[in-house]
């Protein structure tokens, strides 16, 4: 019984977030009359000894005291005697833990948010870089069109903006304190919450005691936030692989992020990349794990909660390891921009091009300048050459209208610099973009 109902070996984190909700509740009980300031000043200076002891190590973790919670509060009356005994007034662990939980995953959003905004400014950085450097754009893994590689770099910038945007959302409902809501039905005692809520950072108090104690929707939306942000990471450290491998060339990590192999001295694997992707499924589990433990319960506390920790606790370190790495290699990687260049032109990728000159030169209609553009491609093909090696005789033959000035669209360069609608390509609009981006991230 002891070995499954304790949780002091994983929620000990929770430390620093249990100290300052005790603080500011002893404080409150103090300012309404329930505990003298004497008592509120032993109780304050013995949770300050017990943060130094925590803090230095050599504070003694009792499994016996089942959690954080109450070998903070044993420890407390050790040092300060009655009065440590008298701050649990007014309070339960079940909104004890919600406020000490709802602090920690607060503080981890926090920490996601200025991680993102560092991977953020590192690929704006790189994109204002290479604003001109033209590489192929892909779907379906396919060459597509010609694109800049600074265009790719701030695709990357919008996903993490989202995942910015949504950490902050979770932040916003999260912030409302649980603490005075007791077991779960209030108390009797006439306490502040307003006060202790405030005290905590928090908005204002949760509004309904049930709710308040059995709601772990924070958890669950914090890490769906990083869940889709781990995946994002995922995409990105997926391109990071297959454009490192000798096939692609496109880009090259230093030793600073890449291994070797034990039997292979030329290798260099881009192990940052793959580790990166691979915790995704830690931070995807973790979502899972906490929705099926919370699927079945009904009001209010139950002791299944106590497996909220873990896999958030679990999560956090596997997001914020992956931010961290990711934003290392943006400001490692060296792109081979001759490489990804001659790609660029590979694969008829400027077929598009031709098909818009003929809409705009000849006014053909889309669909049939789409026909007689699949019609060249086909002859180009058949001859092993690329559009631009076709002569005006050969692509006269599909459409007499076709003059020499289409040559001049057909250069990844006149390919990437015509696309200049709002979002696209041309490396005026991407250095646009990323001078903005760089400016709000400062």
């Amino acid at each position: 019984m002891q070995a499954i109902n304790a949780s002091i070996g994983v929620d000990r984190a929770l430390w620093r977030q249990d100290i300052a909700g005790s603080r500011a509740h002893a404080a409150m009980l103090a300012h309404v009359g329930i505990i003298s300031p004497a008592d509120q000043a032993a109780i304050d200076a013995g949770l300050a000894g017990i943060g130094a002891e925590i803090a230095d190590g050599s504070f003694a973790f009792s499994e016996a005291l089942e959690d954080i919670h109450m070998n903070i509060e044993a420890r407390l009356a050790e040092r300060a005697g009655d009065a440590g005994r008298r701050l649990h007034t007014a309070r339960s662990r079940n909104d004890q833990v919600a406020t000490d939980f709802r602090l920690w995953v607060r503080d981890a959003i926090d920490a996601a948010q200025a991680q993102l905004a560092d991977l953020m400014l590192a690929l704006a950085s790189r994109a204002a870089e290479h604003a001109c450097t033209v590489m192929p754009g892909f779907t379906h893994l396919q060459t597509a069109q010609p694109v800049t590689f600074g265009h790719h770099l701030l695709a990357y910038v919008e996903m993490f903006a989202r995942d910015r945007g949504r950490f902050g959302d979770c932040r916003q409902r999260l912030n409302e304190c649980p603490l005075g809501s007791a077991a779960l039905a209030g108390t009797s005692f006439p306490i502040d919450r307003d006060m202790t809520a405030a005290a905590l950072g928090f908005d204002r108090p949760t509004a309904n005691s049930l709710d308040a104690v059995s709601d772990r929707d924070f958890a669950l939306e914090y890490l769906s936030a990083a869940a889709i942000c781990a995946v994002h990471l995922s995409r990105f450290a997926e391109e990071v692989v297959i454009w490192c491998s000798a096939p692609y060339g496109f880009l090259r990590l230093s030793d600073a992020f890449t291994t070797g192999s034990s039997i292979m001295p030329q290798k260099r694997n881009p192990d940052a990349a793959e580790l990166t992707r691979g915790k995704t499924g830690r931070v995807v589990g973790a979502l899972v794990a906490l929705l099926t433990v919370m699927k079945g319960l009904p009001m209010a506390y139950a002791k299944d909660m106590q497996e909220d920790k873990e896999p958030v606790f679990d999560a956090t370190a596997a997001l914020g390891l992956s931010l961290a790495a990711t934003a290392g290699m943006v400001r490692d990687v060296q792109p081979d921009t001759a490489r990804m260049r001659a790609a660029a032109g590979a694969g008829f990728s400027t077929a598009t091009d031709l098909a818009d000159w003929l809409v705009r030169a000849l006014g053909l209609p889309f669909r049939a300048a789409h026909h007689v553009t699949g019609r060249l491609v086909a002859r180009a093909e058949a001859k092993g050459v690329g559009l631009e090696q076709l002569s005006l005789a050969e692509m006269r033959e599909e459409e007499p209208g076709i003059t020499a000035e289409l040559f001049g669209v057909l250069g990844v360069d006149a390919s990437v610099a015509s696309r200049t609608s709002f979002g696209g390509t041309a490396p005026d609009r991407v250095a646009a973009q990323a001078a903005r981006w760089l400016a709000a991230l400062a």
